[in-house]
């Protein structure tokens, strides 16, 4: 990842709203016979794309949910889901708190308001 600390959060930022998406059509299909639950990951590899800047290339990946389906076939965890999206929730808040304080800087430092 070549970008500094803006790129980053944007990535992020983009990374939970596709988890809070995929959270999201998981609870709404929470009673769809046969349905496959989705899980979206890109923690490991922006973490592995920050510790080798210039090499390595952060990406989000949605794989099937591999938790075990119920009678119906429908493998969606109720209460995993719930805590994803309260966790997802949160993590945008925080990294969205980020992104701001980071235009505050720029906006300083060329002669803004630092408010």
């Amino acid at each position: 990842m070549s970008g500094g600390i803006v790129d980053v959060l944007q990535f992020a930022i983009d990374g939970v709203t596709q988890q809070t998406n995929a959270t999201a059509n998981n609870l709404a299909n929470a009673n769809t016979p046969g349905y496959t639950a989705s899980n979206v990951n890109f923690q490991q590899s922006l973490a592995q794309a920050i510790e080798a800047p210039g090499e390595a290339t952060a990406t989000v990946t949605t794989t099937p949910s591999s938790d075990p389906a119920g009678t119906n076939g429908n493998n969606v965890n109720l209460a995993s889901e719930l805590v994803s999206s309260e966790k997802g929730a949160l993590e945008y808040q925080q990294l969205s708190e980020s992104l701001n304080s980071q235009f505050r800087l720029i906006r300083g430092v060329v002669g803004g308001s630092w408010q």
